[in-house]
């Protein structure tokens, strides 16, 4: 296990010309740490998204890229994943304890993996939330934003310690985070085009029930966006006016998996099919609407000028047809043989710095085919490539 996220030298990939490189994080735990090391892997590449949209843990990694300037932004994201990889409480276990888990069977990996779990689930991590005591009776009423297992009061003086939220708001990059009504059940999106973005924005696109509490803001109460959606993609790809767009899409949960065998794997399998999001179904769906679109496009350039001009059904198509193209990388977490299903609980410090490596690792086998980072060339104008799926292939 490395005591630090790798380093390699820098190497800079020149894009092609698009007019929005967007990075879309979705939610899940401490899963987000491969987040981390994917955007390390962009930073290092010379890549610089113009527009970040995260959902839960997303949204935190989202507030300290967008939150710090471009020099800090790698440094902070380390320093913000180590400051909750400490247990609230007591002090990590010793080194020696730890590393004779880690370098002896997987038996002991997986024991080590379930204790730290355990740990966070009785005492909380560092920075981040704690359990609440005594815990909340089920029928106690009281405040909305106590009405869960856990305080998240801490993640506040996280936030501020590590974003500049100025920075957030002055729309160095656009900033778009996902959360959930809890009074009328409607998604929206936060978004610092038309929205000024505090730390409660962000805690409340990651605050799950019912561990977590409703965060207030402006007298409305919110939940976790991946109630609802846990990826945002079809914000950056549904937008209007519609551009040219290269995305790296970063999921935590994988919708294809292995059948389940026993109840542990069964719990884990629920959660990587509940909060997936059905990524590829997403963008199917996504390229054949823009298929439509080009094709739309195709059919008015040979209707008459003089007719598109004065028909009323012609001045609806040209709002509808589109000729912008789309390119979706996909880099999806591949689950570990010792994690079980509290895995996107399992805040320890060398599960983050594996996970880190994990996400470096895929995202310096993406960038080794700079084809796929082409404007698209094809009828529909939308491409993805996904490393492990054309490693299936």
């Amino acid at each position: 296990m490395t005591a630090n996220p790798p380093k390699v030298p820098r190497r800079t990939i020149d894009l092609p010309p698009y007019e929005t490189v967007a990075l879309v994080l979705q939610g899940g735990g401490a899963l987000g740490a491969y987040q981390a090391g994917v955007f390390a892997g962009l930073h290092e590449a010379g890549i610089t998204p113009n527009w970040l949209a995260g959902i839960s843990i997303g949204a935190l990694n989202t507030a300290i890229i967008a939150g710090n300037a471009p020099e800090r932004r790698v440094e902070q994201l380390d320093a913000f994943w180590r400051t909750i990889c400490q247990p609230a409480v007591f002090p990590p276990m010793p080194a020696a304890w730890e590393a004779a888990m880690l370098g002896g069977p997987e038996s002991g990996r997986v024991a080590y993996s379930a204790w730290q779990a355990w740990r966070a689930m009785t005492e909380g991590q560092k920075g981040f939330f704690t359990p609440r005591f005594p815990p909340p009776l089920p029928t106690a009423m009281g405040d909305p934003a106590h009405a869960s297992f856990y305080d998240t009061s801490a993640m506040r003086a996280t936030l501020e310690k590590f974003v500049d939220f100025d920075r957030i708001n002055a729309r160095e990059m656009r900033v778009s985070i996902g959360a959930v009504n809890v009074h009328t059940g409607n998604f929206v999106y936060f978004d610092n085009t038309r929205d000024t973005l505090r730390a409660e924005h962000f805690m409340a696109s990651g605050a799950l029930p019912p561990g977590f509490p409703a965060v207030e803001i402006d007298g409305h109460y919110y939940w976790d966006g991946g109630l609802v959606s846990n990826t945002p993609l079809s914000e950056v790809l549904g937008t209007s006016p519609r551009r040219d767009t290269l995305a790296f899409q970063v999921d935590l949960w994988s919708a294809r998996g292995p059948l389940p065998d026993n109840l542990n794997d069964v719990a884990g399998r629920q959660k990587d099919i509940q909060f997936s999001s059905r990524t590829r179904l997403v963008t199917d769906h996504l390229q054949r609407a823009q298929h439509y679109r080009r094709v739309l496009r195709e059919v008015l350039e040979r209707v008459p000028a003089d007719l598109r001009k004065h028909d009323p059904w012609c001045h609806a198509a040209e709002q509808i047809a589109c000729s912008k193209r789309y390119n979706v990388i996909q880099m999806i977490y591949r689950n570990k043989e010792y994690e079980g299903h509290y895995k996107d609980f399992q805040f320890s410090l060398p599960t983050m710095l594996d996970h880190w490596a994990s996400g470096y690792d895929d995202v310096c086998r993406t960038l080794a085919h700079p084809d796929w980072l082409e404007l698209p060339t094809d009828e529909s104008g939308f491409v993805t490539h996904d490393i492990h799926r054309h490693a299936a292939v």
